[in-house]
């Protein structure tokens, strides 16, 4: 049986206990030992060995969806023409980039392709490539590298949105929007297989020739419509569902995120394998979902957070197995007006304290108008625990209002994105611009949304850091900073550089990255793209090579960028 809290933190200060931990981290392999931050971290979250990688092998880094890297960009200011940069072609939105078994290549995954891009020593080009198999509309199809080109190109300030809605529809297909949910979230095992969602099916892509990757890439096998998956496992499905998600277990099942649940099949797509799990039926899911190395499985819709458990031949939601759920603050009549994706969430949840931590928790923001940064206990509730006022249950281990440091509190302050976390720091973004509500651009779809937002509307601003106290079970604000731009990209953590790193627009200078300090909030980065398309990232994630070179997923495709001339 757990302690009590108070008797783990008495347990905590004696010298034996110490010596005891000292000879267990000697001996643990479960997770990786680091003491480098200024968040206590103690340990990492247990490396998925079904995974590419540790790093990279799924599109928020790893199991725990941490979204913090080793690596990072150098202190200084840059100005970069992204056109001089080497690029692999592809969007108009490419989710990740992915860690390839042979570490001198990744996957790149777009909504429109997939590609094998080598990236050894300086290089970034790709040596195979593969239209989408499959498109969620008939007017949809690939995209041109001279119109690619051509829209990475354009600057937008000035135009209307009818100018961009006509702009898209001649260049991206009818119903361009739905290439948003094409590649989303997806995931490479350690058998270099790259799983990937395409249309209504779910694909796992291989190279025909491992030893010589210019002879191309195929699909291994297929799952044309994932409803599938729900009917074998003795659902019923609803007439429209849609795909979120792919990550693996730590048992090497894929999970299937859907709209409406989650499902666990073998890799090899046997139906009879599949298992399914339906959330309520007012619920519904946009994001993906984290992993710990139990198998439990945390996904957040859009009124619920849950921990399901994976049992090796079940999904369980019994307390017995450890699973648990709790409502959150989400308010049915908070629609954001740009950006963002429904009501609830934007988080896909983020696992925070490991091993010999003291706390484990999963971390998301909440549906409020004004967002709040919510921590769940993920495991056992202390004994001694009070529920804290205000939240939604005694499992909310405690919450506190995103304010980004505006002087005046805007009507909102929301996320699409993931909440980043190292130690028990966490870091999150407002994507939502002051006065949204009242904007042009406000309840269009999410595509046009992102394209011009910025360059030819208001941009957003906002961002804070936070840090868990684990001494008095709540957050603290450590610094926030209202005027830094982070328009729809997931940001991330550098370790290597202590930063926290974001891509937005301002007014004066264009589109850039941008590298805050995480102990204080100062820039210390600036990567300065200017006004072209080249500098959004939209709703993609920023990335890091070993070298400390940038891999930006652009709008349209991922390029690499050198500090060393």
């Amino acid at each position: 049986m757990r302690p009590k809290k108070t008797e783990r933190k008495r347990l905590l200060k004696s010298a034996g206990y110490y010596v005891l931990t000292a000879a267990l981290l000697i001996t643990l392999s479960a997770c990786d030992w680091d003491d480098s931050d200024s968040d206590k971290r103690t340990m990492r979250a247990a490396p998925n060995p079904f995974l590419s990688s540790s790093l990279y092998g799924i599109t928020h880094f790893d199991s725990s969806q941490s979204d913090s890297t080793p690596y990072g960009p150098p202190a200084g200011t840059f100005t970069v023409d992204p056109e001089q940069q080497p690029i692999s072609w592809g969007g108009p939105v490419n989710i990740i980039t992915l860690a390839a078994v042979d570490p001198d290549y990744m996957w790149g995954v777009g909504t429109d392709h997939v590609a094998y891009v080598r990236m050894d020593d300086e290089r970034w080009n790709t040596v195979a490539f593969l239209d989408a198999p499959a498109y969620m509309d008939p007017t949809l199809g690939p995209v041109s590298e001279e119109t690619q080109r051509d829209f990475g190109q354009m600057d937008p300030a000035g135009m209307t949105i009818d100018e961009m809605d006509v702009y898209l529809v001649e260049n991206f297909g009818t119903n361009y929007l739905f290439r948003l949910f094409n590649g989303a979230y997806s995931v490479v095992d350690r058998d270099n297989v790259l799983y990937a969602n395409f249309g209504f099916g779910i694909y796992a892509f291989g190279l025909r020739d491992f030893r010589d990757p210019s002879r191309g890439i195929e699909v291994l096998r297929q799952i044309d419509n994932a409803a599938d998956i729900q009917e074998a496992a003795g659902f019923m499905p609803p007439d429209s569902i849609r795909l979120f998600g792919l990550t693996l277990t730590y048992d090497g099942y894929l999970i299937v995120n859907f709209n409406n649940g989650i499902a666990v099949i073998d890799r090899d797509f046997d139906l009879s394998t599949a298992r399914f799990y339906p959330f309520g039926l007012d619920e519904s899911t946009t994001n993906s979902i984290a992993v710990d190395e139990d198998n439990g499985i945390y996904v957040a819709s859009n009124k619920i957070m849950r921990k399901l458990v994976w049992t090796g031949d079940r999904i369980s939601d019994l307390e017995a197995d450890g699973a648990w759920s709790s409502p959150y603050d989400a308010p049915e009549d908070a629609v954001p007006p740009i950006v963002k994706f429904g009501t609830g969430t934007g988080s896909t949840p983020t696992l925070m304290g490991f091993g010999s931590d003291s706390d484990k928790l999963v971390v998301i923001t909440d549906g409020s108008r004004r967002m709040k940064l919510v921590a769940f206990w993920r495991d056992a509730i202390p004994a001694d625990f009070v529920q804290r006022p205000d939240t939604a249950s005694r499992r909310i281990a405690g919450q506190m209002e995103v304010t980004c440091g505006f002087a005046a509190a805007p009507d909102w302050i929301q996320s699409e994105q993931s909440v980043v976390v190292d130690g028990y720091g966490a870091f999150v973004v407002n994507n939502i611009p002051e006065n949204a509500e009242d904007s042009e651009i406000a309840g269009t779809n999410k595509l046009l949304a992102v394209s011009l937002m910025g360059p030819a509307y208001d941009t957003c601003y906002g961002v804070e850091r936070f840090r868990w106290d684990t001494d008095e079970d709540r957050w603290v604000s450590v610094w926030s900073r209202p005027d830094v731009s982070s328009t729809s990209m997931i940001p991330v953590h550098s370790r290597s550089q202590h930063l926290a790193v974001v891509n937005g627009y301002t007014p004066e200078r264009g589109w850039e990255v941008t590298g805050l300090d995480w102990d204080s909030g100062a820039t210390v980065h600036q990567t300065i793209f200017g006004r072209q398309n080249f500098g959004n990232g939209a709703y993609a994630i920023l990335q890091y090579l070993k070298n400390g070179d940038l891999v930006f997923n652009s709008i349209v495709g991922p390029f690499r960028v050198s500090y060393v001339n």
